[in-house]
C-alpha cells in the first residue's frame, strides 16, 4: 500500500460521516427532477449518513404568487424538507434543513446553514432588500452564509466581508463553476469555510453523491452543522474517492 493510500484511509477513518451539502427536490426547486422520497433512497443506497435540503429560496415560483400569504409560501417551501425528513427518519438517513437564497438584486445564490422556520421567515422579508441589508439586520448569529458557485455564469462576486465563506467545489455537471478559480479566490480572501456540494437536481445524470462533507461526528441538526463548519473540523470528498482538505 502506498503512503498516499495509507493517508487517505487514515483520514477517511477519522472522518467517517458523509453528508451531502447541496441538494434540491421537486416541486419546491422548480429545476429539480427528484422527489424527496427518491432523493433519500438514492443517498441511502450510496452510503451517505446525512443530507442537507437546500431548495431555492427566492421571489419566483410560488413565492411570487400574490394570492398566497407569506405563511402559505413558507409552508409550501418547507414541504420538500419535511417529506425528505420523514423518509430519512424511516431509513436512517439524517436530513437537515438548509436553503439556497437569492436576493432580488442579482442572480447570486447563497447557501444558508443553521436554519429553522423562524429564520426562513426572517430571510423572506429581506429577499427584496439585498445581501448587505440581510447580513446587517437579518442574518442569524448561529448561521453560516456561503456564496454558492461564485464563478458560474451570471454570478457576481459578493463582498467577502458579507460572507462566512464560499462553495468552492460545486460539482453540478451541467454548469461550469470554475472550481479552480473558486479555490484560488478562497485562498486569496482567507475564507474560513469552504465546502463541496453535488448540487443534485437530476436523475440519471451521474452527479448524485459526487461530493460530500466528511466529519468525525454526525451533526444533530442544521445548527450543529453550522457550528461544525465554524469549527473547521472536517474534510471534503469528491467522486466517492478523492479526499480534499479545505
Amino acid at each position: 500500500m502506498t503512503t498516499a493510500r495509507k493517508i487517505k484511509e487514515f483520514v477517511s477513518e477519522q472522518y467517517p460521516y458523509r453528508t451531502e451539502m447541496h441538494a434540491h427536490t421537486k416541486p419546491v426547486s422548480g429545476c429539480s427532477e427528484v422527489p424527496p422520497e427518491q432523493l433519500i433512497e438514492i443517498y441511502k443506497n450510496l452510503g451517505y449518513h446525512g443530507i442537507v435540503i437546500t431548495n431555492h429560496f427566492f421571489m419566483g415560483d410560488v413565492f411570487s404568487d400574490p394570492s398566497r400569504s407569506k405563511e402559505e409560501k413558507l409552508r409550501w417551501y418547507l414541504a420538500g424538507y419535511e417529506e425528505a425528513k420523514k423518509a430519512g427518519d424511516a431509513c436512517g438517513l439524517h436530513v437537515m434543513l438548509g436553503a439556497e437564497l437569492r436576493f432580488n438584486e442579482n442572480f447570486n445564490d447563497y447557501l444558508l446553514y443553521g436554519v429553522d422556520y423562524e429564520i426562513l421567515s426572517d430571510a423572506f422579508d429581506y429577499l427584496e432588500q439585498g445581501l448587505s441589508v440581510y447580513r446587517e439586520k437579518g442574518m442569524p448569529k448561529r448561521g453560516v452564509l456561503l456564496q454558492a458557485h461564485p464563478f458560474r455564469s451570471r454570478m457576481e462576486l459578493a463582498d467577502p466581508s458579507l460572507l462566512d465563506g464560499i462553495e468552492t467545489l460545486n460539482m453540478h455537471p451541467g454548469h461550469n463553476s470554475a472550481v479552480g478559480l473558486a479555490i484560488a479566490y478562497a485562498k486569496e480572501n482567507k475564507f474560513p469555510i469552504t465546502v463541496a456540494g453535488s448540487d443534485f437536481h437530476h436523475i440519471n445524470r451521474g452527479h448524485e453523491g459526487v461530493a460530500a462533507l466528511r466529519t468525525k461526528v454526525m451533526p444533530e441538526d442544521s445548527f450543529a452543522l453550522a457550528n461544525l463548519l465554524k469549527q473547521g473540523d472536517y474534510v471534503l470528498e469528491l467522486g466517492g474517492e478523492a479526499i480534499v482538505f479545505p
